[in-house]
């Protein structure tokens, strides 16, 4: 050691001696001199003798010790040490800790025995234990503070790992126990925490042999600790006292000592305290010792502690062998109320929350007082369910949800609303979570979570609280989709799912649509599908689960709610898919659930006669072709076959009508075949059921129907008689049958029973006598006899429909009185052309045209107004609708057209003005000669146009308007004269087109540019002065039709010019008509606006004005050049506004004597900005017709035709493009405009003219077609070095 004056005796050594290898001053030897690194060293018999002797100064033993301890933080001085002299310093030592009660001292001597227990070279814990273990375990050990600081070592050095058996370095392991346990009853707290951090320590360790010597304290041990932890104040000996117990229950300790009862070691006044707990409760006396010393744990102020205390009741609850009277003991003694009071306090942490929620499921063992008090604490443990929530996979969520569930369910009324509104909304947001994978749940409380929505709906007051509603919806939603997404579907976790679906629909029946909706979609679009892909991966228990879900909602049809689900899954090939579940698990319970559902879904889904199903459900085969054997049995005796027949064919006739082919069709005429032959004189007896009849009617006609269609395939001509007889029987009424839709039209190809069908066909119009008839969607279509099945059996061609209603039309007028009847059926023939246009053309190739005229000149037509308005409509529709291949009876429509021309002309009509009828009448006068334009109704449409009655009054009309000059404005759409106006114009544009089919070279129509009213046409027409006063004067209408005539006319005379015939008008005429085009060329409407600029490009090439003088032509070509060229605004739309000025341009251009101020307006720099503004999007034919002429005329320089070759590129490109969309668009635009054909309002039947009318500027397709002719065209006449 270094030589200071550790003690008066010590005396300063020479110099030679301070040097290693030297004996110290006291003469020890040198090998127990150790050197340092400061150049000192440390004579260990000095150090030895200081601090083994009570008489050293207690700072010399200090200053001993921290130079000590110095050199042992050197390595090399550590290592001399250990390796020479390793056991001389451990006696010492620990005498010292008793010699010296200074606590100082005792630190620095616990330093120093903790740095050689841990020395890595030679470890020496078990030496000091071995010593230390000898000193406590002697009969002479006092308890005095020094005494204290041996035991306090003795327990770090229990700590260390070199300390792997403490009791093989124990002397007398019985003698160390025994002072250890007796020292427990010493009253001072101090010495009890360091007996109990001893006694803990000891009790980890050891094997058997010592496990069974600590056992044999056990009894006494487990009473002193609980006294200690009962009276003590100390945190230190609460901590020890509860980790040594936690160890002793661990190994058995409390079961034995529940066995002896022993309770005679304790002290007065802990016996005075278990007499009185064993006066008042019937207990075991250390239960109760136990629940009052854990009490003053639990109110400690240091989480640590509490957590401790929880902890040890886990322990001591969950050992083997645990009574359930030990956990009604801790309830009596109200240890809940501090659970639930730490947990009200633990602000969601954590620990403090899973110790104190494992405690308190322990303690629901003892249901007598728990849920009471469980009731009163539920407001602690929703927030902490509100907690638990938020984190995915917590450690106590299950028991949470349990002890919840729990107080939900035996106390419904006692828990506040506001609670329970609260756990369901915590409830929903953790099924939402786990279904989007964010919070994971283990697979009991998923079906906790399950249960207790169950338990919840049952009080909540979902009517009025439409949120809640909701959220029952979210979480039934949630939980199948959970369920569902799951990598690893446990049946558990389904079955509680689809058990919460059927609760929750039984809550929608209290008037709470919503929720029933919400589980109908659940159905549908998860459970339905997923079930459909995935039979054949679940349990047997899963399928009958979802089975029996299914029949749940099912038989609670009070709606049509159910509806949905039951044409969900026929329309998902259930009958079929159900068969191979039959087939998958071959079990009566799976088979009876089967039929079950098949008999529910044959009820809500109409018939009403599942009842057949399930009285036969214990009986019948799950093999279909088993089905089909049974059928094909003779039933006339058995009561019981016969009932499994109606079963059978009751499943193929249902599942047939949703095309579910169950078995092959083959297989099912063959037994139907069968069926009929041994069962004939049933079928026909007074008492059969109908239902049977038709279902056996359907079949039938389905596998003939089929049969068609594929492979011919063999059939009885006797049974098709017998079945045709069933047919005919008067009691058998197709308009209640529900028949597949091939059957049925596989019946209407039967000629036998033309006449039966026809009055059925005749009282489905009477069952609809206002004509509203129904438009059920398409998957109606094979259900009932419905308008969508007559027009799909009208337009299809392959069946006689459109031949038995023209049938039944002739025997109607051929009888007399039907008018009713006709008008029905004609009606009933209207609706099927509106709902499927296709169909008219069936009907007049069955000739209709002769119905017709028929009709016509029946005697009571004239005098029935009715019937003149239902044949007026009848052939409004038909013309309309019909395509003009389909018209093939000219002569009948001759003689219709004839009769119409008489009706208009009779004295009924006759007046100056038009009735409705009379509007109606002309309307179809136009359509017929929109058809003659087609080369069809040829002679009725000369008899339209050289009737002079109809000519008379077009020009009646029109002058009279005219007449009227700027008050022709009065001539509103809307009043019945500017309805009459309307459809004259209309009649005179369509009358020009068919002039021009019918007699192209035969016209001339110069006669109808004279000035003067008397033309002197023999055909309708409008001259063109009146047709200007109309353009000038008339309504927006007004202007539109008349317009188009004008094209129409100016067409004809510049094609008849064109011919050689010279225009022979004067000049001052055709100068006032240039005057109101060019005025009109700015009209809003850009339809006249381009009309009115067609006109006057063709009155400009007749070449008969002044040009020089027509300044309103120099401006129309400056504003267009001016606007095209600007750049940046010759958008689509923006060239649109001038495509008139662009014709009239073109036009000038084209002319031989074009005006000098052409090349002034269209200067290089004009074109330069038309060209770069031109692009590939928004090229249109009219502005190539102007580069086009622009170059013919030489307007073009080299450079700029090179750009336009490359424009002329870029817009081929487009216009392909633009071709490809318009055709994939096309079909459609048709569709939309044949449903726009048909109605019968007159105003809307005018629209429809219009439209043909305009129907070639309207065509996209067109349009792109005839800009892509233009582009090619142009293309071959750009010179090849501007290429």
């Amino acid at each position: 050691m270094y030589y200071t004056e550790l003690d008066p005796q010590f005396q300063s050594p020479s110099p030679a001696a301070t040097t290693a290898g030297d004996s110290c001053s006291r003469g020890h030897r040198s090998s127990l001199c150790i050197a340092t690194i400061e150049g000192g060293s440390i004579c260990l018999v000095c150090v030895s003798n200081l601090i083994a002797n009570p008489r050293s100064l207690s700072h010399h033993v200090a200053y001993a010790l921290t130079q000590l301890s110095a050199a042992l933080s050197q390595p090399q001085f550590l290592e001399t040490l250990l390796t020479f002299h390793p056991h001389y310093l451990v006696s010492p030592l620990i005498h010292a800790l008793s010699l010296f009660p200074d606590p100082a001292i005792a630190g620095q001597l616990f330093h120093l025995i903790s740095a050689l227990s841990a020395a890595r070279q030679l470890p020496l814990a078990p030496h000091f234990l071995a010593g230390l273990a000898d000193r406590i375990s002697s009969s002479a050990f006092s308890w005095t503070p020094a005494h204290l600081h041996i035991l306090h070592c003795f327990g770090i050095i229990l700590s260390y790992a070199h300390v792997d058996d403490p009791y093989a370095h124990v002397k007398d392991s019985v003698a160390l126990l025994s002072n250890l346990v007796t020292a427990l009853q010493l009253p001072s707290e101090d010495i009890q925490a360091e007996v109990l951090f001893v006694l803990y320590r000891l009790s980890l360790h050891g094997g058997d042999d010592e496990g069974g010597i600590l056992l044999s304290f056990c009894p006494k041990l487990l009473r002193l600790s609980l006294e200690a932890l009962l009276k003590t104040q100390n945190d230190a000996a609460r901590l020890n006292s509860i980790a040594l117990l936690k160890v002793l229950a661990r190994r058995g300790c409390f079961e034995n000592t529940y066995q002896n009862d022993i309770c005679s070691t304790g002290s007065d006044e802990a016996d005075s305290l278990m007499q009185t707990i064993d006066d008042r409760l019937d207990a075991s006396p250390l239960s109760v010792l136990f629940a009052e010393a854990i009490k003053g744990s639990l109110l400690s102020s240091d989480r640590q502690i509490q957590a401790s205390a929880l902890d040890l009741i886990i322990h001591y609850l969950t050992r083997e062998g645990t009574p359930c009277k030990e956990a009604e003991i801790l309830l009596e003694e109200n240890i809940v109320d501090y659970v639930f009071e730490i947990l009200r306090l633990s602000e969601c942490t954590d620990p403090v929350i899973n110790s104190c929620l494992l405690v308190l499921d322990l303690l629901s063992a003892a249901e007598k007082g728990f849920i009471e008090r469980l009731v009163v604490g539920l407001s602690t443990l929703v927030p902490v369910l509100c907690y638990i929530a938020e984190v995915p996979f917590h450690p106590v969520q299950y028991q949470a949800l349990k002890l919840i569930s729990s107080g939900l369910s035996n106390c419904p009324g006692i828990v506040s609303s506001s609670h329970v509104e609260e756990v369901f909304l915590a409830l929903t947001k953790m099924l939402k979570r786990h279904a989007d994978g964010e919070l994971g749940m283990s697979v009991e409380a998923f079906t906790m979570v399950c249960s207790m929505f169950v338990t919840l709906l049952e009080s909540l007051p979902l009517q009025d609280n439409p949120d809640l509603a909701e959220r029952v919806q979210e979480a039934t939603n949630h939980a199948i989709l959970a369920c569902l997404n799951a990598s690893d579907k446990d049946p558990r976790q389904l079955l509680h799912a689809f058990h919460l679906v059927k609760e929750a629909y039984n809550r929608g029946s209290f008037g709470i649509t919503s929720i029933r909706n919400c589980i109908i979609n659940i159905c549908t679009a998860h459970l339905l599908p997923w079930i459909i892909a995935a039979f054949d991966e679940v349990d047997e228990e899963v399928l009958l689960g979802l089975l029996e879900t299914f029949q749940h909602i099912l038989v609670q049809d009070s709606d049509n709610q159910a509806s949905h689900l039951a044409n969900a899954m026929v329309t998902s090939s259930w009958f079929s898919w159900s068969f191979g579940c039959m087939g998958l698990f071959p079990t009566e319970s799976m088979k009876v659930e089967v039929y079950l559902l098949f008999s529910s879904l044959v009820d809500v889904l109409g018939t009403g006669i599942g009842l057949h199903i399930r009285e036969a459900a214990a009986d019948l085969p799950t093999d279909p072709i088993d089905l089909l054997f049974l059928l094909g049995q003779k039933s006339s005796q058995d009561t019981l076959l016969s009932c499994c027949q109606s079963a059978v064919l009751l499943i193929f006739h249902t599942s047939s009508l949703y095309d579910d082919r169950v078995a092959d069709e083959k297989s099912i005429l063959a037994s139907l075949e069968q069926y009929v032959l041994v069962n004939r004189s049933k079928l026909f007896c007074s008492g059969s059921d109908t239902w049977k009849a038709m279902q056996l009617i359907n079949l039938y006609g389905l596998c003939r129907g089929l049969a068609n269609g594929q492979d011919p395939i063999s059939y009885s001509l006797e049974v098709e008689n017998i079945v045709l007889q069933l047919v005919a029987q008067d009691d058998w009424d197709l308009l209640s049958s529900r028949l597949h839709f091939v059957s049925l039209k596989w019946w209407f190809r039967q000629e036998k029973i033309h006449k039966l069908l026809g009055n059925q066909i005749l009282k489905f119009c009477r069952t609809n006598p206002s004509n509203e008839i129904c438009m059920p969607g398409p998957e109606d279509i094979n259900q009932s006899l419905n308008l969508r099945v007559i027009a799909e059996l009208a337009t299809s061609g392959d069946n006689h429909v459109a031949r038995i209603l023209i049938c039944l039309l002739v025997l109607l007028v051929e009888e007399e009185h039907q008018e009713e009847d006709i008008i029905l059926v004609l009606n009933l023939m209207k609706s099927i052309i509106r709902t499927s246009p296709a169909s008219v053309d069936e009907f007049c190739l069955n000739g209709m045209g002769n119905v017709l005229r028929t009709l016509y000149y029946s005697p009571y037509f004239s005098s029935s107004p009715q019937l003149f308005m239902a044949c007026q409509s009848s052939v409004s529709i038909i013309l309309r609708c019909v395509n003009p291949e389909a018209l093939c009876d000219d002569q009948a429509w001759l003689a219709v057209t004839v009769k119409m021309i008489d009706c208009i002309a009779s004295p009924r009509m006759a007046s100056k003005t038009l009735s409705d009828e009379g509007m109606q009448v002309v309307t179809n006068f136009c359509f017929i000669l929109h058809h003659s334009t087609k080369k069809a109704l040829l002679d009725a449409s000369k008899t339209i146009l050289f009737n002079s009655s109809l000519v008379s009054m077009v020009d009646d009309m029109v002058h009279a308007a005219c007449s009227k000059g700027p008050a022709l404005v009065d001539y509103d759409e809307g009043t019945s004269s500017g309805e009459n106006l309307t459809v004259m114009l209309l009649l005179s544009y369509f009358s020009l087109k068919s002039i021009h089919s019918l007699l192209p070279d035969s016209v001339d129509w110069q006669t109808l540019l004279k000035p003067s009213n008397d033309t002197g046409s023999p055909t309708i027409g409008i001259n063109c002065t009146d047709l200007c006063r109309l353009m000038h004067f008339g309504s927006p209408a007004f202007k539109l039709i008349s317009s188009y005539c004008l094209v129409e006319l100016f067409t004809r005379v510049t094609e008849q010019r064109n011919k050689n015939h010279e225009v022979k008008c004067a000049k001052s005429y055709l100068m006032s008509v240039a005057a109101i085009l060019e005025g009109l060329m700015f009209d809003s409407n850009i339809r006249v606006s381009m009309n009115c600029g067609l006109c006057l490009s063709m009155l400009l090439s007749w070449e008969r004005l002044d040009l020089e003088e027509e300044y309103w032509c120099k401006l129309i070509v400056e504003e267009m050049a001016t606007s095209l060229a600007v750049p940046c605004l010759a958008s689509k739309s923006f060239v649109n506004n001038h495509k008139p000025a662009v014709h009239v341009t073109a036009t000038l251009l084209k002319i031989q004597k074009s005006p000098a101020w052409m090349r002034s307006v269209l200067d290089e720099a004009c074109i330069d900005g038309i060209l770069k503004n031109a692009t590939g999007n928004n090229m249109m034919k009219e502005i190539l017709l102007l580069f086009r002429e622009l170059m013919n005329s030489k307007f073009l320089k080299k450079d700029q035709k090179a750009s336009l070759n490359r424009l002329l590129q870029e817009c081929r490109k487009h216009a392909y493009a633009e071709e490809s969309r318009d055709e994939s668009k096309g079909d459609n635009i048709d569709g939309n405009k044949k449903r726009e054909r048909g109605a019968d309002d007159l105003g809307e039947v005018c629209e429809y003219l219009i439209h043909l009318m305009m129907s070639a500027d309207l065509n996209p397709q067109g349009q792109s077609r005839r800009l892509l002719e233009e582009v090619e065209m142009f293309s071959k006449t750009i010179p090849m070095e501007a290429r």
